[in-house]
């Protein structure tokens, strides 16, 4: 009996310790903690000094003073308080510093119509700071400071690599506040914010306000993978959801400014559309893979090449696309001159085009210098304009030639006199343009005879006539 009971105890003790083992054997898995959040302050005391403040000083009407022409006793307020006048407003931004040089990138929109701009560093020591150039398109804006000894430099790092989850990390200057860091993760990627052509952003949780916009979004490595640009918030304050331009973009924007000034873009000339279930099956496609052509613009590179309405465009070079935002990226990011061979589906049947890339007319419109060269006394009338085209005539009600203004230069006599962006100049000094050539001669014909130029302008359907001087 005893030595039956020894038995039964060693065989209880020896399940047990098999238990007792295989317990233990499990227990790392089930036990091991979760993953521990890394420690940010290497990467920030690293990266902070490359991040600056951009300060800009606007040039506005003070509505305040401005007189209804139809209010009674209208002339005698103005006599007594006088015309509007012109008032400085100060905005500020975020920017990165990206090479040793002093170039520095930021939102267009932080600088966009500044007559001033400033860089502030983390020692709150403020340098002017030059525009170099900028794409309205991507929003993205290139400055030139002086270099200073020792520069922090922000290094670029590849957004393509980055997924939802990756730790992201934003620094700026929300509310004046320089030097904030806050951290999140990365939402998603490639989202579509209506915000132009170009919408592909890199969306966070970190916290980025006002004041954050041209600020670097950096990964857990210390590379920049977005630019900071925008916030969903029906608030008006961070509520979780913030938007980056992708370095891939912001990248290549910044670094053809830094070069020649300018972005130029592949263009082709299509309107494109997604592929809906709908008209999928009915033009008998097995999926919704590829961009629609829903017209193609007459004298285009896709007419030129036989692109037609109604084709679905599968891929060009060594690209599949999968809709239209690949196809327009994929053109955006081919030189002017480049031959682009592209998979297209008509009627069922595959056939391979090839087409010549151009460069995007707004693309012209902003580099095409109407008075780029200044005269001979170095004064510039401080427009850039682009011969307008047929589309935009018919739009317009127009039958003759003239130049479409693309931007205006801040402080510029052209700006000081009212032009704005989107107008058609249509003459000048009873001239017709259609050239920027044509503007720049009448322009330092005036100027030699000291005198204004006179412009006759289309704005909104209606005919102005503007003297420049």
């Amino acid at each position: 009996m005893a030595c039956h009971l020894r038995t039964h105890l060693f065989g209880i003790m020896v399940a047990f310790t098999l238990a007792v083992s295989s317990l233990t054997s499990i227990t790392p898995v089930l036990a091991q903690p979760a993953a521990v959040p890394p420690d940010f302050t290497a990467v920030v005391r690293e990266k902070a000094p490359a991040v600056v403040a951009i300060l800009t000083r606007r040039m506005i009407e003070d509505e305040a003073r401005g007189v209804p022409d139809d209010l009674p006793f209208g002339d005698l307020f103005r006599r007594r308080f006088g015309e509007p006048r012109p008032q400085a407003r100060t905005a500020l931004g975020s920017g990165f510093i990206v090479s040793p040089e002093g170039h520095i990138v930021t939102n267009n929109h932080v600088i966009d119509n500044a007559s001033e701009i400033h860089v502030r560093f983390t020692d709150r020591t403020d340098v002017p700071a030059k525009l170099v150039g900028r794409d309205p398109s991507t929003d993205i804006a290139v400055l030139k400071i002086e270099p200073r000894p020792n520069m922090a430099v922000a290094t670029w790092g590849d957004s393509d690599k980055m997924e939802p989850g990756a730790w992201t990390i934003a620094i700026g200057s929300p509310f004046g506040l320089g030097g904030t860091v806050t951290v999140g993760v990365l939402s998603a990627r490639a989202r579509d914010i209506q915000a132009g052509s170009y919408n592909d952003f890199l969306q966070t949780d970190a916290s980025i306000n006002q004041g954050n916009s041209g600020g670097p979004l950096f990964n857990a490595a210390g590379e920049v993978i977005g630019v900071n640009t925008a916030i969903f918030s029906p608030v008006g304050a961070n509520v979780g959801i913030g938007f980056a331009v992708p370095s891939r973009t912001a990248q290549m924007v910044a670094d053809q400014i830094i070069r020649t000034g300018e972005v130029q873009r592949g263009y082709v000339g299509v309107r494109l559309q997604e592929l809906t279930t709908g008209i999928a099956q009915a033009l008998g496609r097995p999926d919704t893979k590829g961009a629609l052509v829903a017209s193609v613009e007459p004298g285009s590179p896709a007419d030129k090449a036989g692109i037609k309405t109604g084709d679905v465009i599968t891929r060009i070079e060594n690209q599949n696309i999968e809709g239209p935002r690949d196809l327009s990226r994929a053109v955006a990011g081919m030189k002017p001159g480049a031959r682009a061979p592209l998979t297209v589906v008509r009627d069922g049947k595959t056939q391979d085009i090839t087409v010549t890339i151009d460069q995007r007319q707004e693309d012209r419109s902003t580099r095409t210098g109407a008075l780029e060269n200044p005269d001979k006394d170095g004064k510039r009338l401080g427009l850039r304009v682009a011969p307008i085209q047929e589309a935009e005539r018919r739009r317009l009600g127009l039958n003759g030639t003239g130049l479409l203004v693309g931007e205006v230069e801040p402080g510029s006599p052209a700006a000081e006199s009212g032009i704005r962006p989107g107008d058609v100049i249509v003459a000048a000094n009873s001239r017709e343009v259609a050239q920027p050539s044509d503007l720049t001669d009448e322009w330092t014909k005036a100027r030699r005879e000291n005198r204004p130029i006179l412009l006759r302008v289309n704005r909104d359907g209606q005919s102005l006539f503007v003297a420049i001087s």
